[in-house]
């Protein structure tokens, strides 16, 4: 069985049906890219499995269905979901969001060590641990939700589009550094993009959507090298 396997899963705001119906897997410690034009249904995918929105259909997680489980329920399993606009605590400094980030633990020294982890990962937060999140640049409040997020020692991080409106130095820093974050401790991570190049350059399989249904799925190599995709959907 997948590490998370979706079968017909639809969404809905209220009565607005978002995902008709759409079907994917990820293994155990892959990265898959989800990605799509604005309104394809990618950000709704993610909000799915956290339990955010109204589903129908199965959603399986290491063997455990998420139906009808509270968001808080699915955080506790070991699920990571790293928001667009990046969710910090704007009042609270560097080091209080990453404590925030633990608030499911009681293990106060694995705690320490664990931000010391983040540390190593984001140099940049280290030197501003005292900072209110709010005065920090974008791409460093990125680094800090990402950071947080690691503060649940997530087996699997959903990644709303983490390249979203930074520098392309900065994305390339952020992404090599989720790169790094697979290898060493095997996270699993789904990711929203809509930055294709990159996204497929990271991930292992794509998944294309087009207004609420997967259009194409395969490796990210395939996808990224085939030109009438490229044109079709990608837009680059």
């Amino acid at each position: 069985m997948a590490f998370l396997e979706v079968k017909g899963l639809k969404a809905f705001y209220r009565q607005v049906e978002a995902l008709h119906g759409i079907d994917f897997e990820i293994e155990e410690g892959s990265i898959m890219t989800v990605l799509g034009a604005n309104g394809a249904g990618k950000t709704t995918t993610l909000r799915a499995i956290c339990r955010m929105v109204r589903t129908e259909g199965s959603i399986v997680f290491d063997g455990k269905d998420l139906t009808g489980m509270p968001t808080e329920k699915v955080v506790q399993l070991g699920i990571a979901h790293v928001p667009e606009g990046r969710g910090t605590f704007v009042r609270q400094s560097v080091e209080e969001n990453l404590q925030l980030g633990a608030y499911t633990r009681n293990d106060k020294k694995e705690i320490e060590a664990d931000i010391e982890r983040v540390y190593e990962y984001f140099p940049r937060l280290r030197e501003r641990q005292k900072q209110q999140a709010g005065t920090l640049s974008g791409g460093e409040q990125q680094m800090l939700a990402i950071g947080r997020a690691l503060m649940l020692r997530p087996r699997l991080m959903l990644l709303d589009e983490p390249s979203f409106g930074l520098a392309p130095l900065i994305v390339k820093e952020i992404y090599e550094i989720m790169k790094r974050i697979r290898e060493q401790e095997g996270t699993t991570m789904l990711l929203v993009e809509q930055n294709a190049n990159i996204a497929l350059n990271l991930a292992d399989h794509a998944y294309l959507l087009e207004t609420g249904d997967v259009v194409m799925s395969g490796e990210s190599h395939v996808i990224r090298d085939d030109e009438n995709v490229r044109k079709s959907y990608l837009g680059y």
